[in-house]
Order: C-alpha cells, then sequence, then structure tokens
C-alpha cells in the first residue's frame, strides 16, 4: 500500500455536543464528565488528575529516576548474564517504542531482542521505521504474526460485541507476544515503552482488559476456532492462570522505562529522524491502521474521544497548554482517515452496508459480557502487591481500581 493512502482525510462530520445538563470539566487537564467514573474535587480537579500526582510523586524523574533507571538497567543485565538477549522489547515503529528501544541500546547498553506483533493491520511506514531503527542499532527483530482469520474473526466479533474496546485482541496479542517470546528465549524482563505522563491510562470501560472477556466475547459472535494455549505460542489466551505462570513460574517481569525517564515527546522526534531515519506515521497510535475504525467508531457511537487521556496526560506533565489541547479536541481527529476506514473494513472481509449493519446494534461494555472483573476487585491488595514489584505491569493496579468502573 502507498503512503499516500495514509494521509489525513478526516470524516466529516460535527464533534458530540458538551452542552448536555450537568456536563462538567476538570479546571486543570480536558476530561470532562464524557468519561465514566470521573469525579471533581472542590476546586474542580478530576480523580485522574489526582491519580496522576500520586504516579508522579511514586515515580519521580530527576536524579531520582536517572538512579532508578541505572538500577532496573544493572537488573536486566544481571538476569540476562550469559543469554544472547537480555530483555525483550516491543516495538511497533511508533515514536514511544522507538525512542525506548533507541535509548536502551545507545545510552543503557542492553541487548534487547525487538518483538512486533502483526495482526495484519500494521501502517507500511511504522514498518520502515522499526527495520531501519533495528538495523541501524544492530538489533534483532523477531515479528509474530498473528493466524489471520483468528485476528479477523475477533475484530468483527467486537464489532458485533457492541464496546467500545475494540483493540481487545490486539492489544492481547501484543502482551502474548511479549511473553511468548520471553519464555521461548528464557528472558525474565520485558521492557514496555508507555509512560502515563504522556498516554495517560484509559478509563476501564474504555479499554478493559481481559483475557475471559476475549473469550467470551469470541465465543458468543466468532466462528473460527481459538488455537490452545501454549507457553511459547499462547495466542490470543492471557487469562489469570496465564499470568500466574509468566510471572511466578517463568519469573518474568515488565519494566515500564518511561516511567523513570525525563522523556518530553515534542523533542523526540528530531532525535529519532537524526539517528533511526524515523518518518512520523502521520498521529499517534497510527501505526495500527485499525485505529482509523476505533476513533471513527469510539466518536460516533459511544461518545468517546481517546485523545482526552492522551492530551489530558501532556497538559499535566506539562507538555501541551490547556488551550492546544481543547482546540485540538474541538476538532476531528486527522486518524479518522475515510480511505483507511474503507480499507479496513474490505481487510475484514465485509461490505460497507454489512460493516454499518453490524455497528449499528445498541451500544454495551465489558459489563455485559463474561469477565474477571469481580475477581479482580477482590484481589484488589495482591494485585497493587505485583504492580509495584513489578510482576505485572506497573498501571494494572491504577488501570483496574482508580479509573472507572
Amino acid at each position: 500500500m502507498s503512503t499516500s493512502l495514509l494521509t489525513s482525510t478526516p470524516i466529516a462530520q460535527t464533534l458530540p455536543s458538551s452542552t448536555t445538563p450537568g456536563y462538567q470539566r476538570c479546571t486543570r487537564c480536558i476530561m470532562d464528565t464524557t468519561v465514566p467514573g470521573i469525579r471533581f474535587g472542590t476546586h474542580g480537579e478530576c480523580n485522574f488528575c489526582e491519580l496522576h500526582d500520586a504516579m508522579d510523586r511514586a515515580f519521580p524523574l530527576g536524579e531520582a529516576g536517572r538512579q532508578k533507571v541505572q538500577t532496573l538497567a544493572a537488573d536486566i543485565r544481571r538476569t540476562g548474564k550469559g543469554r544472547k538477549y537480555d530483555c525483550v522489547l516491543g516495538v511497533s515503529g511508533g515514536r514511544d517504542s522507538s525512542f525506548t528501544l533507541w535509548y536502551c541500546v545507545t545510552q543503557l547498553q542492553l541487548r534487547p531482542l525487538a518483538v512486533h506483533f502483526n495482526d495484519g493491520f500494521g501502517n507500511p511506514v511504522a514498518g520502515e521505521n522499526m527495520l531501519k531503527a533495528c538495523r541501524k542499532l544492530g538489533v534483532e527483530m523477531r515479528t509474530i504474526t498473528s493466524d489471520w482469520r483468528e485476528s479477523k474473526d475477533l475484530k468483527i466479533a467486537f464489532l458485533k460485541a457492541s464496546t467500545p474496546d475494540m483493540e481487545e485482541g490486539t492489544d492481547l496479542g501484543i502482551a502474548t507476544a511479549l511473553y511468548g517470546v520471553a519464555a521461548k528465549e528464557g528472558i525474565q524482563r520485558i521492557v514496555i515503552g508507555q509512560s502515563f505522563r504522556t498516554e495517560g491510562i484509559a478509563p476501564l470501560s474504555w479499554n478493559y482488559l481481559d483475557g475471559k472477556y476475549l473469550k467470551a466475547v469470541h465465543q458468543r459472535f466468532g466462528s473460527v476456532p481459538l488455537r490452545p494455549w501454549s507457553p511459547t505460542d499462547p495466542g490470543f489466551n492471557l487469562g489469570l492462570r496465564e499470568m500466574f505462570y509468566y510471572a511466578f513460574v517463568r519469573r518474568i517481569k515488565t519494566v515500564t522505562l518511561l516511567y523513570h525517564v525525563d522523556y518530553v515527546r515534542s523533542e523526540v522526534d528530531e532525535l529519532l529522524q537524526r539517528e533511526l531515519d524515523w518518518q512520523n506515521p502521520g498521529a499517534h497510535y497510527f501505526d495500527d491502521l485499525y485505529q482509523s475504525v476505533i476513533y471513527y467508531l469510539n466518536r460516533t457511537k459511544f461518545n468517546i474521544d481517546r485523545r482526552l487521556f492522551n492530551y489530558s496526560a501532556l497538559v499535566r506533565s506539562g507538555q501541551m497548554s490547556r488551550e492546544v489541547a481543547l482546540h485540538r479536541t474541538s476538532q476531528i481527529n486527522s486518524i479518522e482517515d475515510a480511505r483507511v476506514i474503507e480499507l479496513c473494513i474490505k481487510r475484514l472481509g465485509l461490505t460497507r452496508t454489512e460493516f454499518d449493519q453490524i455497528v449499528a446494534a445498541p451500544p454495551r461494555t465489558f459489563h455485559d459480557y463474561p469477565n474477571n472483573y469481580r475477581l479482580i476487585r477482590r484481589l484488589r491488595w495482591p494485585i497493587q502487591v505485583l504492580s509495584r514489584l513489578n510482576l505485572i505491569p506497573e498501571s494494572a493496579y491504577d488501570k483496574y481500581f482508580n479509573c472507572g468502573t
């Protein structure tokens, strides 16, 4: 596919109105009452700002952050001693993962194995970014390609499920790819290029990650059997049992490196272009073309603007002014490219009429399907401990307990 297809052609449709009775917006960030579980304090600041401040204190930057990074790097080298690779690092070709790869190799002298999950919707610009980065840095890249029948079937199943977390299969596929490769290679550390300071944490009902939930939706709406789990080839299987195996049997930990790095997104593009010949895929998250469909349906069907938690994180971190964030969210996101949406529908094997009929179903959330949420709520304190010990991603506790219900 030519890169010209990726030129922004946003859908010409008005944004949802914010003039409904009881509407309120945070006085500090741009989160508002369209966000499930939002609460406001006496000065009008929201609970997501409170969460950001708590995490900011828990994961300080500056000298404390630099010391923490060196401690993490020493641990990665220790657990990887005598092996070809000392960590697995997830790559997508986007800004965050590309910077994390560059930082690990050039600044920390680590020996990562770059792992990319391919579900058939990758942006070719991002694909070139990964190849160039790995070649320039001397890093091996391993692509885990999902079974196309399974991947396509899961995407259609979640469209039929009528929930906003339509990337469930991709998110779980990325996680299982990283854990599966780590288990196969005997690697005990997975480096993740995410930061609450630049991305925020998605409200729970907008992006609920749960292997039981995925299986429930697939069982109801899917038609292609999912292959069974094995430690080194997990497929789309990542429930509590599988997480227990990877965390306690294989002793694999996740390292959210950017939590501790002074990572300023506006300064990174020039560095990556100079060092890795990196090209911007066109928009944040546009390393995955299916995001065009997700953002379009989130806006038109669910009254969700996913930029709220992304831009709010940048506002809180001082990397974007509140005025700029409000201006940008007053316009339709350029990621909603009409041609890319049509391409994705075609790749799913659907006609536009079939697609429109599927997405016409009434909106639902993960609560409408079997899941582990009640069990997870009962495991609140063990999950907090596991998050702090990096046996599960550091954001997991806050995701399930501080970002809505």
